[in-house]
């Protein structure tokens, strides 16, 4: 499968790419936590491009192999913290908008509530949207992760 290119970017959008990402950054969300939600909807919409990415700012972040490996299985794993599995949690729900009549129900908000005061929640939800805008374009585009190894 080949790439299909794009046009570049503008300098306008680019700006408020950056604005996006630093307001998603700046509520106090822990990044490790923005890491992982970006992981966890880039594993699920099969962008090969922001998990490779993502993984690799993560470890050098200083996020663990274990818990990066376990990502996908988080529910299974006793590596996360509560918080963060609130934050995966509701990264699924609304990656996975058509999958339930409502896409992200209310035990699902209500213990993202718990551990994430209303300015972090917003973060959350923009960040897990960005990821998601991401990971859509570089689905449609075809974009693959860099072919490097060890």
């Amino acid at each position: 499968m080949q790439p299909r290119t794009t046009t570049p970017a503008s300098p306008e959008l680019m700006k408020a790419i950056n604005t996006l990402y630093k307001e998603s950054h700046s509520a106090g969300v822990p990044a490790a936590t923005l890491e992982l939600v970006h992981l966890r909807a880039s594993q699920i919409n099969g962008c090969s491009v922001c998990v490779d990415s993502g993984a690799r700012s993560a470890r050098k972040n200083g996020e663990t192999d274990d818990r990066l490996f376990a990502v996908a299985a988080w529910r299974e794993t006793s590596y996360f913290t509560d918080a963060e599995r609130a934050a995966l949690a509701l990264a699924e729900a609304a990656t996975r908008l058509a999958d339930r009549a409502d896409a992200v129900p209310d035990e699902i908000w209500d213990a993202a509530a718990k551990h994430y005061t209303e300015p972090q929640l917003g973060a959350l939800v923009l960040w897990i949207a960005t990821t998601n805008f991401f990971n859509r374009i570089n689905a449609t585009t075809r974009q693959m992760a860099p072919q490097t190894w060890g």
